[in-house]
């Protein structure tokens, strides 16, 4: 489904992104970890267009994201850590805005969205404006709008920033349900959101790739019994 070949990205004089190779299926759950400053967030800009790399390629779905970016990006959804909603809209408006960006039939969406609503309980204030929502809410909307279109690609920055528990554990369940389907990265630094859905881990440091494994693999290589403990393990100085 992703192939990053070779990848590399400057940003000023600083080497971001340095000649990282990975691939991932077209479902499951993957946690893309590092300290602050990793590169993470420059990754997932480049995995959706938004940044140009220096060297390597991206593949998705068998296009070329440097030349054939509409088609590469056609099935892929991202929700960064902050923004991506349009405040002066209703939720609702907001999500069929959304739907229509990705050319879903209006059957579809109304098709789609009673399910959305419900597991990211958002029913209730369907006609709200996006400008008076919380924090939390508006994360489950920005969640929403990237779920309605039905991507075969989410990356989701930072999915749980600013939920209760109970919304978390929500979240977490819905999450998995559509990554039967669904190929999912999260970069996140609650270790207990990746204990709980991450089926692999990527951990970059300094913009290198350092690790790629399940999470007991990543605890056995870090000799630790948690991935928090792994991570410190792994990434110090």
């Amino acid at each position: 489904m992703l192939k990053v070949t070779n990848l590399c990205k400057k940003l000023g004089d600083r080497d971001i992104i340095n000649d990282i190779s990975f691939s991932l299926n077209s479902r499951g759950i993957t946690a893309l970890l590092g300290p602050n400053g990793a590169g993470k967030t420059t990754l997932m800009r480049l995995l959706t267009g938004y940044y140009e790399a220096d060297k390597g390629t991206i593949s998705i779905f068998g296009h070329d994201i440097a030349s054939q970016r509409r088609a590469a990006v056609a099935d892929l959804s991202y929700v960064p850590e902050n923004g991506g909603i349009y405040q002066e809209m209703t939720i609702l408006e907001y999500l069929k805005f959304m739907s229509d960006i990705k050319h879903i039939s209006s059957a579809n969406f109304f098709q789609r969205l009673p399910q959305i609503l419900s597991k990211l309980e958002l029913t209730e204030v369907l006609h709200q404006k996006c400008e008076n929502l919380s924090k939390g809410f508006s994360r489950r909307v920005a969640i929403a709008g990237a779920l309605i279109t039905q991507p075969k690609f989410l990356i989701l920055d930072e999915p749980c920033e600013g939920l209760d528990v109970r919304q978390k554990i929500n979240l977490r369940a819905f999450l998995k349900e559509c990554s039967r389907t669904c190929a999912i990265l999260i970069s996140t630094h609650i270790m207990e959101d990746v204990e709980a859905l991450a089926e692999r881990i990527l951990l970059l440091t300094e913009g290198r790739l350092i690790c790629d494994a399940t999470p007991r693999e990543l605890k056995n290589k870090a000799h630790q019994f948690s991935i928090e403990d792994s991570f410190f393990t792994l990434t110090q100085r």
